[in-house]
């Protein structure tokens, strides 16, 4: 009797699923090495990915007049179309198809001038700065114009410039001297859009300044190089040096202000670093401590300002309920939702050593930007965005009646 056999699969026809199983293997092997080296060495691999290769050109010098121009700006009263920073976010809770309700503090605009400087919005490793007519680089300005520049449009005119940014690869790279060039070039677009706004508002308007990392950066060398000991100092209500590491010791004493010390304080400065816990800070620690502060000393262990944005408190707490709106930002990051009691924060502890850095507790779910060591650095202000409204109108009015 002879045994018919149907379809056994012979070793020819077993090859290609083998190959595919082994090509999945050595992938998978690959994936777990690269997030397990990633684990390790996450600056290694930001820096591979984002330090410009070219050789360092300075962009030419912007004349005078440039900023006269309405293009030149992200937000400027009277700007014809879009303006980002009078976006306000809807409510979170909208119900499904139904028109979304947007929030409104139903008080008067201030009379205040505001000044903001965007954060780095140049993830390109082709340029050391950006070119004015950066597509990529501008929507992304935008776009933080809209989660950030918006929460001061309650006490005033919002003035918002195109600068030629340095690129995101100037923070990580370790070449300091041409990082140095490309963020004095950046700097230098600051100071001549810093001029036309002056010429803009008048000579009597109460001024405002507020930004964001480099934006922060470039008004800590503002402050103390076009405002400090200056007539223009006398009219500062409060200046927002947000997710930039300010020496308490070092650099605050040459800035021209003081810390904001109390909620109803003006005139002063506000800083944070926003981190959920655990913490781990040795990316920002590691390349501060080995910098010299404006007063020529080392910075290496000295406490950064810390005034907590729910509370308005220098080294203060705030429990979670106090947070009256945090902004997540939808998937396409054309919109967001504003939800209260996101969350909580406080400035580490003073005595126990704490270097000044904001501690949120456990990490809120508000998108896939979070750094290493649960850094919410890009959330800085998201975090907090109806604080800081109400603060910037509280220290306003403060500001008034001096």
């Amino acid at each position: 009797m002879t045994e018919t056999i149907v379809n056994q699969p012979t070793r020819r026809q077993f090859r290609p699923a083998r190959i595919f199983l082994y090509f999945c293997a050595i992938v998978i092997a690959l994936a777990i090495g690269v997030a397990v080296a990633w684990r390790l060495n996450p600056d290694w691999f930001m820096r591979m990915a984002l330090v410009p290769t070219e050789e360092f050109t300075p962009p030419p010098a912007a004349p005078p007049l440039t900023w006269a121009d309405n293009k030149m700006w992200i937000a400027r009263p009277g700007k014809v179309g879009d303006n980002p920073a009078l976006w306000m976010p809807r409510l979170a809770d909208v119900v499904e198809g139904e028109s979304p309700t947007r929030f409104a503090d139903g008080e008067a605009r201030g009379n205040a001038a505001v000044f903001y400087v965007h954060p780095t919005s140049l993830t390109s490793r082709a340029h050391w700065n950006a070119a004015f007519d950066d597509a990529e680089a501008n929507w992304r300005a935008a776009i933080f114009a809209r989660g950030q520049a918006s929460a001061f449009s309650g006490v005033g005119d919002i003035w918002a410039p195109h600068y030629r940014q340095a690129a995101l690869g100037a923070f990580l790279t370790r070449d300091t001297a041409t990082a140095n060039r490309a963020l004095t070039a950046a700097y230098a677009d600051i100071v001549v859009a810093w001029r036309q706004f002056l010429a803009d508002i008048g000579p009597d308007r109460p001024i405002i300044l507020a930004g964001h990392s480099q934006g922060a950066l470039h008004l800590t060398r503002l402050l103390r190089l076009e405002i400090a000991g200056k007539p223009v100092a006398d009219r500062i209500a409060a200046a927002y040096i947000i997710g930039w590491p300010v020496s308490v010791d070092h650099d605050l004493p040459l800035m021209g202000l003081p810390a904001c010390a109390k909620a109803e304080d003006s005139h002063c400065i506000l800083a944070w670093q926003s981190f959920a816990e655990p913490a781990d800070y040795h990316q920002v620690t590691d390349v501060y401590d080995a910098t010299t502060g404006f007063d020529g000393a080392p910075r290496t262990g000295s406490r950064m300002l810390c005034v907590n944005p729910i509370s308005g408190i220098l080294d203060g707490a705030a429990l979670q309920n106090a947070n009256l709106g945090t902004i997540k930002q939808d998937a396409d990051l054309r919109d967001g939702q504003l939800y209260p009691g996101a969350t909580g924060a406080r400035c580490d502890d003073l005595a126990a050593g704490g270097r000044g850095f904001l501690l949120i507790g456990a990490p809120p779910d508000l998108g896939g930007y979070v750094l290493p060591g649960n850094n919410y650095h890009v959330y800085d202000y998201s975090l907090f965005w109806r604080n800081i409204r109400d603060d910037a109108r509280r220290r306003l009015a403060a500001f008034a009646a001096r």
